[in-house]
């Protein structure tokens, strides 16, 4: 999500997510560092040219310790720091504005020209996916690169990295040009202590400023089945224009035979070009009709389909061959008037490009209704981010419909959906490398469900419901993975009713956002019914807030706008790996004395490995602990600084112990006696003790 401020207190504004800092007084104005996370440079695990065996994870972690949650997927991921290879192992490192803290499981390997990372094959496989990152230009805009790829030694094909669709720098919205000034010198900038000092050189606010969202994807077929145990190699060739090429990490799979589908309307019957030369959007507007008045389906066969706009869908089956064989690819068109519509033009603006995108009708026009789109892919070409764009892969609003099997790519949303609308299943999907956020029920959407997909390097929140003006109800956010979101959270949940967060893997989220948010903010309609957050394992969050110059938790409730006070129960969910604390519960400074956080009940939880606290509380209200497990836990269990009053009678946050709370770290037991009701325990910046790598409990 996004916001505006000004000045030293936050000025929460009412434009579409403009981001900015976030102020809240603090007891100390010494910034900490996380020096003690941050690593540096070792030399690579496996030596040169050896032949250790392939090392298959789950967002960095033993899949044994996520078994049953997140995303199932077709391909095996391997973390390159595990892999053979003469390059340079970099990180670990959580310090935001670098290459290892967006880096899955906060390493990766460096590769100078020459070197190289080899994967060993973990099963037959016959297509890769590199996450990668190579400099930017230096004037922005990006740089190609070549990067061979053999298997057993053989078979060379030389692939074309890009970082055209990465590096941005300074405040939100974000900039390409590396020697842009202040965006916004009206707005509040985070305290230059809590940056790296390699990202913010002296003097202040020097060019390049802040610098992030580093890495890209990049799909490759090796155009045969090859068994496990065969070596994939990618060797950085002498002469490549990159000075350092990243290697953060390889999926492999074997894709299946692509779809057929011979009772349909075939796009290429009526004019479409899956060379990609010519413009096909037209084509596919006449299947559509055509299927539309024949009550068939429409079917794109394999190809790559040039569409430069909006393809509108209502009452329509369109199905591709599979993600890896139809591909709808688009660029970025500037429009000559803004288009208005959506976003909504009262607050400024209307959408000034277009681009590749299927759109439901707008919500005002009715919306659409028996939409099911299915085995195909969205290449886009959104560069920066402009918040009024409607350059989304999937958009509008979309009821009693189904997503099933897309890849979405370099756009700016996924998929981006304004209600009122209900019953959309999406399914099966995988959404990387987009400028905001990866998916978005926004405003009215209700009875939907987001399941099985997997969304990686989204630059605003992976998964959010979003109650602005009209709130999201019933709906279902299960079984998902989101991975390595650079701003903001995992999985944010913004107001709404009866909503469920179910069986999710939520891994290393950088800055400004943790892995699972629950807030009242940015306009939205207040909580009420319930809110389940079941069975989720986040790893590696409880991030280090650069504007707060304080830690996050991997789950955290934030109360700017409203009291939290609906029934929400977090129960069987794992916190492993936190860099600071496992849950926080925070009101925003100017507004501690307005709104409480109540109701919120804590049952069957495992944390495994804090840099501070089990429990920070920074807010008025009152939570409840049941079953809650805990060990090396670097800190006092719970930090308790309520509201900051630091009465006689204790604190203005309550923690009520229901039983069964067991284990802590080196001060005993997590939840002691001592701590309760609300005993005062606010240390505003403890130390930090990097816990160790999660194991099984």
């Amino acid at each position: 999500m996004s916001r505006s401020i000004t000045g030293a207190v936050a000025k929460w504004s009412d434009g579409p997510r403009r981001r900015a800092a976030m102020a809240v007084a603090s007891l100390t104005a010494a910034a900490v560092g996380l020096s003690v996370l941050a690593g540096g440079t070792a030399s690579a695990g496996a030596a040169a040219g050896g032949g250790a065996g392939p090392v298959v994870t789950r967002a960095a972690l033993d899949p044994a310790l996520v078994a049953g949650r997140g995303a199932s997927v077709g391909f095996a991921e391997q973390e390159a720091e595990n892999a053979a290879t003469n390059g340079t192992v970099i990180g670990p490192g959580r310090t935001a504005y670098t290459l290892p803290a967006e880096a899955s499981g906060r390493r990766a390997v460096s590769l100078t020209p020459g070197q190289y990372v080899e994967f060993t094959l973990p099963a037959a496989a016959d297509a890769i996916t590199v996450r990668y990152s190579i400099p930017d230009a230096p004037g922005g805009g990006g740089i190609t690169a070549p990067l061979d790829v053999t298997v057993n030694g053989k078979n060379r094909t030389t692939a074309t990295l890009t970082s055209q669709y990465s590096w941005l720098y300074n405040q939100y919205p974000f900039s390409n040009d590396p020697n842009a000034g202040l965006l916004h010198p009206d707005y509040w900038v985070t305290e230059c202590g809590c940056v790296p000092a390699a990202t913010t050189p002296a003097p202040e606010f020097a060019t390049p400023f802040r610098p992030n969202h580093f890495y890209d994807e990049q799909r490759l077929s090796l155009g045969r089945k090859y068994r496990a145990g065969d070596k994939v190699r990618l060797t950085v060739p002498a002469g490549s224009k990159a000075s350092a090429t990243t290697i953060d990490l390889l999926d492999s799979q074997l894709v299946g035979a692509p779809h057929v589908a011979v009772v349909a309307a075939n796009v290429l019957a009526f004019g479409a070009d899956p060379s990609g030369r010519r413009d096909s959007a037209d084509a596919i507007d006449r299947a559509i009709a055509f299927a539309q008045r024949t009550h068939l389906k429409v079917y794109i066969p394999p190809g790559t389909y040039q569409v430069n706009r909006h393809i509108v869908v209502d009452d329509v089956t369109i199905e591709g061959a599979g993600s890896w064989y139809t591909i709808i690819k688009g660029h970025e068109v500037t429009l000559s008037t803004p288009a208005w519509g959506h976003p909504r033009p009262e607050v400024g603006g209307g959408s000034v490009h277009t681009g590749v995108g299927f759109y439901g009708k707008d919500a005002a026009a009715g919306g659409s209704s028996n939409v099911h789109l299915s085995g195909f892919a969205v290449e886009g070409d959104v560069r920066d981010r402009v918040d009024t764009d409607q350059v989304n892969g999937i958009g509008g609003a979309l009821s009693n419909s189904t997503i099933d099997g897309l890849y979405v790519h370099h756009t700016k949303v996924g998929m981006w959906f304004d209600g009122p609308m209900t019953n959309l299943r999406i399914t099966n999907n995988v959404i990387t490398d987009q400028i905001a956020d990866g998916l978005n029920f926004h405003t009215g959407v209700t009875h939907s469900l987001v399941s099985n997909t997997f969304v990686r390097n989204s630059g605003d929140d992976g998964l959010a419901m979003w109650s602005e003006k009209t709130g999201n109800a019933g709906n279902t956010f299960d079984h998902n993975t989101v991975q390595t979101p650079v701003l903001a959270n995992g999985i944010a949940i913004y107001g709404g009713t009866d909503n469920t967060v179910s069986d999710n893997l939520i891994a290393d989220p950088i800055r400004e956002g943790s892995a699972i948010q629950v807030g009242s903010r940015f306009g939205s309609e207040a909580f009420t019914g319930h809110l389940w957050i079941t069975d989720n394992t986040t790893v590696r969050a409880g991030t280090y807030e650069l504007n707060w110059n304080i830690g996050l938790g991997a789950i955290w409730f934030f109360a700017l706008e409203k009291n939290i006070d609906a029934d929400i129960r977090v129960t069987g969910d794992h916190f492993l790996d936190n860099t600071y604390n496992a849950i926080m519960l925070v009101s925003d400074w100017p507004v501690k004395d307005l709104y409480s956080i109540t109701n919120v009940h804590f049952k069957d939880i495992r944390v495994d490995g804090t840099g501070t606290s089990v429990v920070s509380g920074r807010a008025a209200g009152s939570s409840s602990f049941e079953n809650v497990d805990a060990r090396n836990v670097g800190a006092v269990g719970v930090n308790n600084c309520g509201s900051f009053h630091f009465t006689p009678a204790g604190s203005e946050f309550a923690l009520t112990d229901l039983g069964g709370n067991d284990g802590g770290g080196t001060t005993g037991p997590w939840l002691a006696p001592w701590e309760l009701p609300n005993t005062i325990t606010c240390d505003d910046r403890p130390a930090v003790v990097a816990p160790p790598a999660p194991s099984a409990w």
